[in-house]
């Protein structure tokens, strides 16, 4: 079983759009629950998102990174600070990889089901957000 033509269109387009920080990252996880994607993986050394499917179909879509190098000390706290001004609608997607690459993340988890996030740095750090609640 392949990955539904529209469902490849839709991570592509929210892949696109958010690389040119038109698109909130609230908008990517409805539009991802929308068409079956679980899990994501943004992979930012391969400069890759992976989407996976409860069917165990993933889809990968290359991207093209900041120019720079994800800085050696991961610091949690720079993390949540890009974390808190994305979620404001402050900082758009590329500004957000700027600084999450500058806070020493080569990456990060989305579980849409579990509602959180994980960050990661380059010696097994792990930084967890939750997604916000609905008021």
């Amino acid at each position: 079983m392949s990955m539904s033509a529209e469902a490849r269109t839709v991570i592509e387009e929210c892949v696109k759009r958010s690389h040119q920080g038109t698109i909130s990252f609230g908008e990517v996880v409805g539009k991802l629950m929308q068409v079956g994607v679980e899990t994501y993986l943004a992979d930012y050394r391969r400069c890759e998102n992976i989407y996976y499917l409860p069917s165990g179909e993933t889809y990968a879509v290359k991207f093209t990174s900041p120019e720079m190098s994800v800085a050696e000390a991961f610091n949690a706290d720079d993390v949540s600070e890009a974390v808190r001004g994305a979620q404001s609608g402050a900082v758009k997607y590329p500004e957000f990889m700027q600084r999450t690459m500058a806070a020493g993340c080569v990456g990060y988890f989305v579980w849409i089901a579990g509602r959180h996030v994980q960050y990661f740095g380059r010696r097994g750090e792990v930084h967890i957000e939750r997604f916000p609640t609905s008021a």
